[in-house]
């Protein structure tokens, strides 16, 4: 008691002293208290020396007046005395709640408590000696003198414009003194986030409705709620103080960094907004109940929530911007989170886009805790000051604008780091799962398993098959230990493919067939990741998956992108289809069956390269070997000896010419002949309108069904690549000779190849071809020595000898394996090379899109 009376005598002295020695300015702003007392009816706002001389004139009594008048105060209630307390019985005889809030300077320094630091935290003093004054000095702050308040926005206002971020950046670096507790954030952001949506003035309840329900039943999460539950309520009652008093936002923000100094950035914004979000969401859960619930109804009274919702409407452009403010700081908030999730085994802070990140997300951090705190002094002031100051107060409104246009700038740059960092992760994931791939297939395995897994549900689908005949998703263990052919292709893949492919493999599923149910097939489409999927994308999908009646991968999202990867680098897919077969170990038995696939059939079975090499050892070369599975008739026609003249080309012109020269000189000849015309391998539409002459003017034989026109041009070609495929395709193979040589006769003009049942004697282009039939007369003389054939392929030769026609092969970029170097079938040299751009214009091909 003797030490509170000293510091009652020293503080009297020190007023004492002021009031004899007043400096000029004081006496400008504050006159002298015997100027005021000769003078009283020139005083506006009187001084407590007027207003205890002149007690009469006192309408608001000062705390001065309630001591020595307390007949003069009209009976304060409870809340006029926690707000106005007189200082000198709070000197004499402080209640609880004076005590904690209003500790003087001697208590603050040698006996602080623990739940004072959380109010009144020490470092906010040494940081802001204004805002001590303004804390131990706080102005009024109601509807009649809302100054300090105006004052306190204007202050915000020049420190959003006019602050300097690297010293804020210093003063809140200042403060982070992380002492390694960490928790998981995200549970709690996600409560926080679930309040705040749900108390959004604006949404409809259905809406509201059918937002996922945050449980909180778990265990641990309640256990992390009483361990927080402190910290909160701390922060919660830092920022009511603070916006009670008309603080400054900067000093609350950084008192409350100085609260948190131990926890990390992400738990700093969470924690503070989840103190946030009990005070925001209690007044919005009054106001949506208050009408059904009398409980709810009287304190919404006793915060004026009826008369705020009355006037709704001319407050909505302010809820508005309140709205924005609060959904701008959720996301900077759920993008820092992002940045804390990141894994760290495929990401470290020496990554530039991760480095650049944390050297925004403590400004980050200041500028939303900022936020909080105005838009918890926002709340404030329209419970304590009413609806018409809030729709008044303009300035405001400013801030909040300014604070969402801030936090979403920086959301914009971490967003786009945040982009760059998953783009490094999933290039990091991706070489991992790729040499997860390779050594896969480098192992031994018991079964094929693993291998069918890693290709076609890396992420453990319970059913990553569609059995595309019965439209019934299926596990991955229906192919346990077959034979597995993965038909790999994109979109693209044509009708004549699928067709052909369909009717191999319904030869193999006939009932007592030898091959029943010993090899499956499984496509797995292969699309550009970086192409965005779309509708008209889904639909070509689910029409190509109703036409197979074998397996299909459910979806194409399915296939991960280092699958994708593998599949193009090491199995040389582009763009067209390409069969994979794998054993029953899942060991790769052909890099690409799908060329002996078209040129044997199921003859190929079990589709191994070893089958490969030794299925073209029995092959000699033949009419057979180019008609094989196409066309029943001209098989029927080798059978019975004729001579069979097989001719290609779209120029109509020559074709007649070719046609009725030709016939002339079988019927001279006495030979039994028949004509095929077998089109071309390109130009769909030209070959099309030849069918059509040729069948009106019976020039010939031909195929009307296009897909037959394909088949025979892409087993031509099949033959070439399953050479090259085996390293055969440089050899000096007499039979692989002519192959090439067909295929270089179709990109140069018109074509024949002339046989006698299965024997060839001639391959050549049309302008040797031709000729040798026009001079018939030349050579006709040795037709009966050495037979039509013989002397046929003689002339023939010998015009072939002094006229060679140039030599042109054209791989598609599409194909996977394309030869380094080839050799002209006729001279041997090695060919050049060429890059070319070509159009067939074929309205029916498919868009480049898939």
């Amino acid at each position: 008691m003797e030490t509170t009376n000293k510091a009652i005598t020293g503080q009297l002295q020190q007023l004492a002293n002021k009031l004899n020695n007043p400096t000029p300015m004081q006496q400008v702003i504050n006159p002298n208290p015997i100027q005021q007392l000769l003078n009283p009816n020139q005083v506006v706002n009187p001084n407590p020396m007027q207003q205890l001389l002149n007690p009469n004139q006192v309408v608001n009594p000062n705390p001065m007046q309630q001591l020595l008048n307390p007949n003069q105060v009209n009976n304060p209630n409870p809340v006029q005395q926690l707000l106005h307390p007189n200082p000198l019985q709070q000197l004499l005889k402080p209640n609880p709640r004076q005590q904690l809030l209003n500790l003087s300077p001697l208590q603050q320094g040698v006996n602080p408590t623990s739940t004072h630091q959380a109010i009144n935290p020490a470092p906010l003093t040494e940081a802001n000696p204004i805002l001590t004054q303004q804390v131990l000095k706080p102005e009024l702050t109601t509807k009649i003198n809302p100054v300090s308040l105006q004052q306190m926005i204007r202050h915000d206002r020049s420190m959003i414009s006019m602050s300097d971020d690297n010293m804020m950046v210093k003063q809140i670096h200042s403060t982070h003194a992380p002492d390694g507790r960490e928790f998981d954030v995200r549970p709690l952001f996600q409560l926080v986030e679930d309040i705040l949506h749900r108390a959004t003035p604006g949404v409809d309840p259905s809406i509201s409705a059918s937002q996922p329900r945050f449980e909180t039943s778990e265990g641990s999460f309640i256990s992390l709620l009483e361990a927080l539950s402190f910290t909160i309520d701390r922060i919660s009652c830092e920022i009511a103080y603070k916006s009670l008093g008309g603080g400054d936002a900067h000093a609350t923000a950084l008192s409350i960094f100085n609260l948190l100094s131990n926890y990390s950035w992400d738990a700093k914004l969470v924690l503070t907004l989840a103190a946030f979000a009990a005070n925001y969401g209690e007044f919005w859960l009054l106001a949506q109940i208050y009408t059904t619930n009398q409980l709810a109804k009287s304190m919404a009274i006793l915060k004026q929530l009826p008369v705020i919702l009355e006037h709704s409407g001319p407050l909505k452009p302010r809820f508005e911007a309140l709205n924005n403010l609060i959904k701008a700081m959720m996301d900077v908030t759920r993008c820092i989170i992002e940045f804390k999730e990141l894994p760290p085994m495929y990401i470290s802070q020496d990554v530039p886009a991760l480095a650049t990140a944390m050297t925004h997300i403590p400004t980050a951090v200041y500028w939303t805790i900022r936020s909080v705190v105005a838009c918890a002094t926002q709340i404030t002031t329209l419970t304590s000051m009413g609806h018409e100051y809030w729709i008044s107060a303009t300035s405001e409104a400013w801030e909040l604008s300014t604070l969402t246009h801030k936090i979403n700038s920086i959301l914009d740059l971490l967003r786009k780091q945040l982009d760059h960092c998953y783009q490094y992760i999933d290039g990091k994931i991706h070489a991992e799962t790729f040499r997860m791939l390779q050594n896969l297939f480098e192992s031994i395995h018991i079964d094929n398993m693993k291998i069918l897994r890693a290709l076609i549900c890396p992420k453990d689908e319970a059913l990553p098959l569609l059995e595309c005949s019965t439209k019934r998703r299926v596990n991955i263990e229906v192919v346990r230990r077959k034979n597995v052919l993965l038909l790999i292709s994109g979109l693209s893949i044509s009708h004549d493919e699928l067709s052909i492919l369909e009717q191999i493999y319904n030869e193999s599923r006939v009932p007592g067939t030898r091959m029943e149910s010993q090899y499956e097939v499984v496509w797995i489409p292969v699309v550009d990741p970086s192409v965005t999927w779309t509708g008209a994308m889904q639909d070509r999908f689910e029409n190509l998956q109703a036409t197979m009646p074998w397996y299909s991968v459910y979806t194409p999202k399915m296939v991960d992108r280092a699958v994708v990867r593998f599949i193009k680098e090491i199995w040389h897919f582009r763009n067209k289809p390409i069969l994979v077969v794998l054993d029953p170990q899942g060991k790769v038995v052909s890099p690409n069956a799908i060329h002996m696939m078209w040129i044997w059939g199921s003859t190929a079975f079990p589709f191994t390269s070893i089958r490969e090499e030794a299925l073209w050892k029995e092959e000699t070369w033949r009419l057979e070997l180019l008609v094989d599975g196409i066309d029943p008739t001209v098989l029927n026609w080798v059978k019975e000896g004729k001579f069979i003249y097989l001719y290609g080309g779209t120029d109509i012109e020559w074709i007649r010419k070719f046609t009725t020269t030709v016939k002339t000189v079988a019927s001279a000849a006495r030979i039994p002949l028949e004509l095929v015309y077998v089109g071309k391998s390109n130009k769909r539409e030209q070959v099309r309108k030849c069918i059509a002459s040729i069948i009106a003017e019976e020039l010939s034989y031909c195929w009307q069904d296009l897909t037959m026109v394909w088949f025979f041009w892409t087993r031509l070609e099949s033959m070439l690549f399953s050479k090259i495929q085996l390293g055969r395709g440089d050899d000096e193979d007499p039979m692989l000779r002519e192959i090439k040589k067909l295929l270089s006769y179709d990109k140069e003009g018109g074509w024949a190849v002339l046989s006698k049942g299965s024997f060839v004697f001639v391959n050549g282009h049309s302008s040797t071809v031709l000729p040798t039939f026009t001079e018939f007369n030349k050579w006709k003389d040795d037709v009966p020595p050495k037979g039509f054939e013989i002397a046929c392929m003689d002339y023939h030769n010998m015009l072939h000898s002094d006229s060679q026609p140039c030599c042109r092969f054209e791989f598609p970029s599409e194909i996977g394996r394309i030869p380094d170097r080839i050799k002209c079938p006729e001279c041997l040299r090695i060919m050049e090379k060429y890059i070319t751009f070509g159009c067939c214009h074929d309205e029916n091909a498919i868009n480049a899109l898939y």
